[in-house]
């Protein structure tokens, strides 16, 4: 059986998110400061206290998840317990590219912080999420849409019955309108301040690309499976590449664990969004969580467990 550590992306960020594992563990104390070092500003006590709208600002919930979900890692790394790949949705691909030794701590809290201020900057479009809709027929209803001159395209998709479109406010609505007639179960329009993995986000993309160009990215130790591609990669000139494809191209997750093989996932962050896409793509592959202390303690038995 195979161990997959995943990380989740933007969506999964609570206010008091890592607040008890600060309180309990001294290396997290000393990571979580340092990040604050590192940013130049308090990210813990809006990560902890808040308020609500400041922790959603993308610039401030890229880099609070990425430093909760590394602390989390942390505790398997330190318990010697480790992974035959990683995985992270959307931003969280940058968590499990850290954690497979893709880049260090400081160089990944970087890297997010200046995507999130790009992406916040990009503020062209909107989202909706598609419940009940075939692919395919997403596919080409917004390939229809698109080559009519409104932009919009399949960003995330999720499970085999739940893809997130992306594009301008009039592509979205075009193609919402048309899924529903189309025999979609639900659409519903996202509260997020751009159009992500669209062509929209090129600009911000480019300015991604300079970033990752001056990054020190290493192969990595063990695969990460890719957003962009949906398979492994190691490669670290490959993994700067995909990361700033990644911007504009959709988040490939069914088909990165539909033929997966069996085994433990550890979500290692707030939330269990990610354990709830797995179950409606892959059963063999079982999720637990790790947010809290008691979560981490019987995760790292669980997976400890696949080791022996």
């Amino acid at each position: 059986m195979k161990i997959y550590f995943l990380f989740p992306g933007q969506g999964a960020q609570a206010v008091g998110m890592g607040k008890e594992l600060y309180a309990a563990d001294t290396c997290v104390r000393q990571r979580f400061d340092e990040a604050c070092d590192i940013l130049g500003f308090d990210l813990k006590k809006i990560m902890f206290e808040g308020p609500d709208n400041a922790l959603k600002q993308t610039e401030n919930t890229q880099p609070a998840l990425f430093v909760n979900s590394f602390a989390i890692y942390e505790f398997f790394a330190r318990a010697g317990v480790s992974s035959n790949c990683t995985a992270g949705h959307s931003l969280g691909e940058y968590t499990a590219i850290a954690a497979a030794g893709g880049f260090d701590f400081a160089t990944g809290l970087k890297l997010v912080r200046q995507r999130g201020l790009l992406m916040a900057r990009a503020t062209k479009g909107t989202m909706a999420a598609v419940m009940g809709a075939d692919s395919a027929v997403i596919e080409k209803i917004c390939g229809e849409i698109s080559q009519a001159g409104d932009v919009v395209v399949p960003a995330n998709q999720n499970t085999p019955d739940q893809t997130v479109i992306s594009g301008t406010p009039e592509g979205v609505k075009k193609a919402s309108d048309a899924l529903i007639v189309a025999g979609a179960k639900r659409v519903v329009p996202l509260q997020v301040s751009g159009a992500f993995h669209s062509p929209l986000m090129q600009e911000a993309a480019e300015q991604m690309k300079d970033a990752l160009a001056s990054a020190p990215i290493r192969d990595t130790k063990v695969p990460v499976i890719s957003n962009v591609t949906a398979q492994p990669v190691t490669v670290g000139a490959v993994i700067r590449d995909l990361l700033y494809q990644q911007l504009f191209s959709p988040v490939r997750w069914v088909a990165s664990f539909e033929n997966a093989e069996a085994g433990i996932a550890v979500e290692m962050g707030p939330g269990k969004i990610l354990m709830g896409l797995l179950r409606k793509i892959n059963r063999n592959i079982q999720v637990v969580p790790a947010a809290t202390m008691a979560e981490i303690d019987q995760a790292l038995q669980t997976a400890g467990s696949v080791l022996v």
